[in-house]
């Protein structure tokens, strides 16, 4: 069973920082793509940010700058730092995978996790 569970998510101040996790299950990081995207309320899911199997990383303009992705592969979970964090996002925080390659992660992923959210108000 492919399962992959976010976590991190919470309430923070504008300018704050906040790290998201995602945790795999039933695949793993050496064959597999994962990506971060979010929807806010009345919005489309927006892509944000991908990791290939080979650890190449993509920014979508919107966080290139203020969000970071990494992979820890012995615990087979991928994370994204988010630091200077603006109103604008807050919503709910997708993980997502694909195998392999990161080319198209924004229009096309296989599996993915429920998703944490993520407030920023003061």
């Amino acid at each position: 069973q492919v399962q992959l569970v976010e976590s991190g998510g919470g309430l923070v101040q504008p300018g704050g920082s906040l790290r998201l996790s995602c945790a795999l299950s039933g695949i793993t990081l050496s064959h597999y793509a994962v990506g971060w995207f979010r929807q806010a309320p009345g919005k489309e899911r927006e892509g944000l940010s991908c990791i290939s199997n080979t650890g190449d990383t993509r920014y979508q303009d919107p966080v290139k700058g203020r969000f970071t992705i990494s992979r820890d592969s012995a615990k087979n979970t991928v994370y994204l730092q988010m630091n200077n964090l603006k109103p604008e996002d807050a919503a709910v925080y997708y993980c997502a995978s694909r195998p392999f390659e990161c080319s198209g992660y924004t229009l096309g992923m296989d599996y993915w996790g429920k998703g944490t959210l993520v407030t920023v108000s003061s």
